[in-house]
């Protein structure tokens, strides 16, 4: 009887393996989130809001775990407790299931890695700060370079660079041309790797991903209102839709 050693992919998907990336990866991601979820122009946040206990991945329990509490206060700090634990889990569900080369399926997982706390931030604040969108776009960018590099040619690299430009001066333009009404800058530099990302599988790729992306919060806008959570009137961050509709097209298209 021939014995066959399991794939990587298969062996990535174990329990242990998830479990061990979900407590690796918790902290930082919490942690950024905590930091940048302020106001804009306010410096980023290092401890408890309600006693200043500070807060740093040297002393990650409880604020950095899912309890999501203050050591000193035991005040709730940061993104609602198993937020970003469910959201790794997600972001790890999805690369399992995508068929990209090595240097592609980075750049997919390098982006999940700081598009969940860019999600959390903007649901928290309305903002999206550079120190979490620009990484992101570099660094999908950078890999998806490396992965033409490594044999899939330049084709899709230059389709994913042309479609982020693209995607993140449509949004630029709306705040250009509408001001308040239109999508934030924080919006387009977000869309820079969102578009990359989605570029890179081809030209309906991020049409797909806009779609799913406005289907989204249509749906969830008619939702608020219909509980009367929200206004016409009320702004409610694109960010998170915007993220949610790239991973629903990733894992569509993977």
């Amino acid at each position: 009887m021939t014995l066959t050693r399991p794939s990587t992919a298969h062996r990535a998907t174990r329990p242990g393996v998830r479990l061990a990336t979900v407590l690796a990866l918790t902290p930082p991601l919490r942690l950024a989130a905590l930091r940048h979820a302020v106001p804009s122009g306010v410096p980023p946040r290092s401890g408890c809001v309600a006693c200043a206990a500070p807060i740093s991945l040297d002393r990650p329990v409880p604020a950095l775990t899912p309890v999501a509490r203050c050591p000193r206060c035991r005040a709730r700090v940061g993104p609602p407790p198993g937020s970003v634990e469910l959201a790794v889990l997600a972001a790890l569900a999805l690369l399992v299931t995508l068929d990209l080369p090595p240097f592609a399926l980075l750049a997919a997982g390098w982006w999940l890695g700081w598009a969940v706390p860019s999600a959390l931030v903007d649901a928290a604040v309305h903002r999206l700060p550079d120190r979490l969108t620009y990484p992101a776009a570099a660094g999908t960018w950078l890999l998806l370079g490396a992965a033409a590099l490594a044999g899939a040619g330049p084709g899709p690299w230059v389709r994913a660079t042309l479609s982020g430009l693209a995607l993140a001066a449509g949004f630029a333009t709306t705040t250009l041309l509408l001001g308040r009404r239109g999508f934030g800058l924080g919006d387009a530099k977000l869309a820079l790797g969102t578009g990359a990302l989605l570029g890179w599988y081809g030209w309906t790729a991020p049409v797909l991903g806009l779609m799913l992306t406005f289907l989204l919060s249509a749906l969830v806008g008619g939702i608020l209102l219909a509980a009367r959570r929200v206004r016409w009137t009320s702004h409610l961050p694109f960010g998170p839709f915007l993220i949610l509709g790239t991973a629903l097209a990733l894992g569509l298209l993977g």
